[in-house]
């Protein structure tokens, strides 16, 4: 892989990520994986009966206080991996019955994985590629995905700058996400099935945060008005605060409300809100996040 000076996301640190400044991601242009398996946690159209084929790169655009994957977003674990690997994994999923393949926080590995993709498709690669995104894109980055990417599956995290720059560092996000988001849209289209299982079209998640309901709300009254139901909007529960949490954020060391989410469920319903998903029961546990234990690469 040639050196580059990145700017694959909005943070443009322009910095050569096989030099000494590796840049906001923490990543060199070496694409690294902590785990690519069969995951069933995603929503019913993405995991189906057999799984979503989960490849998680380590790094990540963003910095979220809360966040459930911190040790691959900060890149402690991870094992680096050629282009070729990483399109054998692709196939390897595909054998396995998965029902796509899904690439999380993929965003700075993007030139690598359009290479890989090229080279599992022309190998046999057929099932649905899912991306699987925090939002914070360039658009010239999501751009270079068209005819390659079918299921977007991006965060919404936050209207509110003064929210995305304290949990984030981006008091950007909204801002960068709104575009992403719509270049998202004008590529995949309408939802699409095969049966139960999306094969086109966007999901856009909102997790909800405890106390944030009225940004919450703008969330998903800026999603209903902009796309009505040509989007899918995924409103979650599963906040889990992480150990620690409580000493620098003490308003996160909560999960979320019953009543809380209930709120933000009907004002949904009450805009109109047809194609969504909702979380039932007890989500917020620490089980819902997988070991990162190189399995699979």
């Amino acid at each position: 892989m040639e050196h580059y000076n990145c700017k694959l996301c909005p943070r443009n640190c322009n910095a050569d990520r096989d030099g000494a400044n590796r840049g906001f991601c923490g990543e060199t242009s070496t694409v690294r994986v902590a785990r690519a398996a069969l995951h069933m946690w995603e929503e019913p159209c993405i995991s189906g009966t057999r799984g979503s084929g989960t490849v998680f790169f380590s790094g990540c655009v963003l910095r979220c206080v809360y966040c459930q994957n911190g040790r691959v977003a900060d890149g402690t674990i991870g094992k680096e991996i050629t282009i070729e690997r990483l399109a054998e994994i692709f196939l390897e999923l595909q054998e396995r019955e998965a029902h796509n393949i899904n690439l999380v926080t993929p965003t700075h590995f993007v030139p690598q994985i359009v290479q890989a993709l090229r080279i599992a498709k022309g190998k046999g690669l057929i099932i649905p590629i899912v991306y699987n995104t925090g939002s914070y894109e360039n658009t010239d980055t999501i751009k270079m995905l068209e005819g390659l990417v079918d299921v977007y599956l991006p965060d919404l995290k936050y209207c509110s700058s003064e929210l995305s720059k304290k949990y984030s560092q981006a008091e950007n996000y909204f801002e960068v996400a709104k575009a992403s988001i719509a270049e998202m849209v004008r590529q995949a289209g309408k939802p699409s099935f095969d049966g139960d299982i999306m094969t086109k079209g966007v999901i856009v998640r909102h997790l909800m945060l405890p106390g944030c309901i009225k940004d919450s709300k703008k969330v998903v009254k800026y999603l209903y008005e902009t796309y009505g139901n040509d989007i899918y909007i995924s409103i979650m529960n599963q906040y889990t605060p992480m150990q620690g949490i409580e000493d620098r954020y003490p308003e996160l060391a909560r999960t979320v409300k019953k009543c809380e989410y209930n709120k933000l469920v009907d004002y949904a319903i009450e805009l109109g809100v047809e194609n969504g998903f909702i979380q039932e029961g007890e989500t917020a546990k620490e089980s819902f996040i997988p070991d990162f234990d190189m399995k699979g690469i």
